[in-house]
């Protein structure tokens, strides 16, 4: 066993020295310190270079592990001095040098160098504040300064303008020249947001270059939180140049706070208190505005710090005022004058009023039978045309009720449908819309405020009776003022009346004759709006080739209704007599809007066209006329939703409305729509298989309101009109639809103080006690907010 032992020791003894001497031969001759200095020379001289590309951002390597593999220079050394037989001394090092360099490449490879190619041009962004804060003289004191920097700057530099306020946008891009004119960028200028602005800025620098901002502004910021815009620009190290503005106005003065009194009674007489502020003395003019008329006009003298004076109020009869208290200083002593005006408002409470509202074009025939009934009711009824209705919600307060009378939307302007939705949502007052040709579907009541209101939907789910519509909608680029933006902004008011089922194309040139988007159902609304908003019309050639696709589409459609809407500023070759009389046999009716025609275009071809195929023409001279044009048209579509057809309503749920009320008159059509959930269906239609609202209620935040899908006058409801207990209907229809005033021991104030608004809240019941009391705030751009009202005192 021991000899066995020891031979294997010796042969692994033998392999080992046998392994060595291949790994480290001996060399060929004495070693001296000389013959290390090539090896010492190349790794001091490549790890040199390495550092110094590396250091100065030359080349970097990504793999910089790899260069661990150096560790093999030195035996590549050795293995020369082992080798090498027959070469001098110095060819020796020659070869030697030459294995070091190519070993030195591949484990430079295996780091992965990558080159490093800088930008040194740097990338100045301008960060121009524009809120009203700034003030016009500021603005152009502050242009005036970039275009002086913006001029000296390095001819390689580039400059670029973001123009900030509520909102930002970019006026100029980063580049060489300076080409600045006028501020074109519309931003809102009723706030400030630094940090919008500020983030708007960093990414506009191109990636890679070095950047650099320089902030002009205030510093007044009411929205957003610029430490955090701050914190990302850091981050990419672009560092924030400030320019701040800063005034001096020794001889301001503004109205802090207009106090009116809370609990007001007809016919008395009361006090306006306005607090006013200056930091020096001086003299004016105190003007007290009621409802936008001078009802005071008071010469002052105040000192510096807090005056108050007081005004007179007299309060004649119920209704809405609103109060503008406004300091007129003498010339020269104020530096503000946006800050010179308080405004406040007064709503005192009398007997139940209705606001009827009507179409500007029709005549007395659709409500004056209301009218009677409401008055005989005791009901005080002002009759407004839709074109004179408050577009403030506040406005609304002295009515307890509001009525649309076969009132078309396009009569309105959005301002007004929202003042209304929030009247009854945040205010509580009643709202009914009464049916006829101009209201709900066939009035452009879809995907409105009013509709969110109303308890029934101008969608129709009924199938069997609701015959879908086509609308192919053409788009020619007009060459007018922002002509594109107007085409985008009436396709998208034209889908947005349309019924779900409905179908709707878009046709534009834009090189080529293509859709948009093909007949799409109307209820994917906000997907189609997005692809309206990215689209690019051109100057289209000829109308025969877009026309014809779109024919071509509305033939292969099963809708019932069918129809076409061109806008155009006159320049395209018109339609072959072929091609229009192909639309004829289709039975598809082409609407033409002409604006803006030049060059001695004959747009009476167009106009010809609209004839021939039973449409309409519209020749326009001012571009706001456009959406209620389209608006119209599309609700040509919407004329099925009209049943005119006698029937006699039939009660579906019991309801005070009907307190008394036996048996119902006959009635001559209404309109279709369909009942939402939780509303309740009062009168249903003649239909059996299907709801027919024909009256509906439901509640909306604080008010109510309720859909007569008939008519109150003479073409639907004669025998309503002449029944006996027609004012009985009414008056306990607007008992259950109108606000309630309810006694309330809570009085509630609300003013400014300073940049925050201040709401305090009274309890004036006899019995004491700790409240907890929520306020909701509505502001502007439809911001809501919730509040807990935290007690500061008794009562």
């Amino acid at each position: 066993m021991k000899r066995d032992s020891h031979t294997r020791v010796r042969r692994w003894q033998a392999r080992a020295q046998r392994v060595r001497a291949a790994l480290l031969p001996p060399a060929r001759r004495p070693v001296t310190w000389v013959d290390a200095l090539p090896v010492a020379a190349f790794t001091v001289a490549a790890a040199g270079a390495c550092l110094v590309l590396h250091a100065r951002h030359v080349v970097v390597f990504t793999r910089p592990s790899a260069f661990a593999a150096a560790a093999l220079i030195p035996w590549i050394g050795w293995m020369q001095l082992a080798g090498g037989a027959g070469l001098r001394r110095g060819r020796a090092a020659l070869a030697l040098l030459v294995r070091l360099a190519l070993f030195g490449l591949l484990v430079a490879a295996l780091a992965e160098p990558r080159a490093v190619r800088r930008n040194r041009n740097l990338s100045l962004l301008y960060a121009l504040d524009v809120s009203d804060s700034m003030g016009e003289a500021v603005t152009d004191q502050s242009l005036a300064y970039i275009l002086k920097t913006a001029s000296a700057k390095p001819e390689k530099d580039e400059a670029g303008l973001v123009v900030l306020a509520r909102d930002a946008a970019v006026e100029l891009p980063p580049r060489q020249s300076f080409p600045f004119e006028v501020i074109n960028a519309r931003v809102a200028h009723d706030g400030t947001d630094l940090a919008q602005g500020l983030s708007l800025a960093g990414a506009m620098v191109p990636e890679g270059a070095p950047g650099r901002v320089v902030l002009i502004s205030d510093g007044v910021e009411t929205a957003g939180r610029v430490g955090r815009a701050l914190d990302d620009l850091a981050a990419r190290r672009i560092p924030v140049d400030v320019l701040p503005v800063q005034y001096a106005y020794p001889d301001e003065v503004w109205v802090e706070r207009l106090d009116l009194p809370r609990v007001v009674k007809a016919g008395e007489t009361y006090e306006a208190g306005v607090l006013l502020s200056s930091l020096r003395a001086g003299t004016g003019q105190l003007v007290l505005r009621e409802n936008g008329r001078v009802m005071a006009r008071q010469a002052v003298s105040y000192e510096a710090g807090k005056n108050r004076f007081a005004l007179p109020l007299y309060l004649r009869e119920p209704g809405y005022y609103e109060y503008e208290a406004t300091i007129e200083p003498a010339d020269g002593h104020d530096g503000w004058k946006e800050n010179n005006t308080a405004l406040g408002f007064v709503h005192l409470a009398g007997e139940g009023k209705v606001l009827l509202v009507t179409d500007p074009r029709a005549d007395g025939r659709d409500w004056n039978a209301l009218v009677d009934a409401l008055r005989g009711a005791r009901r005080q009824v002002d009759v407004r045309s839709a074109y004179d209705v408050p577009a403030d919600a506040m406005a609304l307060l002295p009515y307890d009720a509001i009525v649309f009378a076969n009132a078309p939307a396009d009569a309105f302007d959005a301002a007004q449908l929202q003042a209304v939705r929030d009247a009854v949502y945040q205010h509580g007052a009643g709202l009914l819309m009464i049916g006829g040709q101009n209201s709900f579907g066939p009035g452009g009541f879809h995907r409105t405020p009013i509709e969110e209101a109303l308890p029934v939907s101008m969608d129709i789910t009924q199938k069997k009776v609701m015959p879908k519509g086509a609308l192919a909608i053409v788009l020619h680029t007009c060459e007018f003022p922002e002509g594109n933006v107007w085409a985008k902004r009436i396709a998208k008011e034209a889908i947005r009346v349309l019924g779900a089922r409905d179908e709707v194309g878009v046709l534009i040139y834009d090189g080529t004759d293509r859709w948009v988007f093909p007949l799409t159902p109307a209820g994917e609304y906000e997907a189609l709006a997005q692809l309206i908003n990215r689209c690019e019309p051109m100057d289209m050639p000829s109308f025969a080739g877009i026309m014809g696709m779109g024919l071509k589409a509305l033939q292969a459609s099963d809708a019932a209704m069918k129809h076409m809407i061109i806008i155009s500023d006159g320049d395209p070759s018109p339609p072959t007599p072929a091609l229009v009389q192909n639309f004829v046999a289709a039975g598809v009716s082409v609407s033409t809007v002409i604006i803006n025609p030049h060059g001695g275009q004959d747009v009476s071809i167009m106009q010809s066209l609209s004839a021939t195929t039973g449409g309409r023409y519209y020749f326009v001279d001012d571009p706001a006329a456009l959406p209620s044009i389209f608006v119209k048209e599309a609700k040509t579509l919407k004329r099925s939703m009209i049943q005119n057809r006698a029937f006699t309503p039939a009660v579906s749920f019991p309801s005070a409305v009907l307190k008394g009320i036996d048996a119902l008159p006959e009635l001559k059509g209404y309109v279709l729509t369909s009942p939402k959930p939780r509303s309740t269906v009062v009168l249903k239609g003649p239909e059996t298989d299907e709801v027919d609202p024909v009256l509906s209620l439901w509640r909306f935040g604080l008010g109510r309101s309720a859909a007569f899908t008939s008519d109150l006058g003479p073409n639907w409801a004669a025998a309503w009109v002449q029944w006996p207990q027609f004012q009985a209907f009414v008056q306990q229809l607007f008992t259950d639809l109108s606000r309630v005033q309810r006694r309330s021991d809570l009085t509630l104030q609300a003013f400014a103080d300073g940049n925050e608004g201040v709401l305090l809240v009274d309890d004036t019941a006899e019995q004491q006690a700790m409240l907890d009391v929520d306020a909701q705030v509505a502001g502007p751009r439809d911001r809501t907010e919730t509040l807990r009202l935290r007690q500061v005192g008794p009562r």
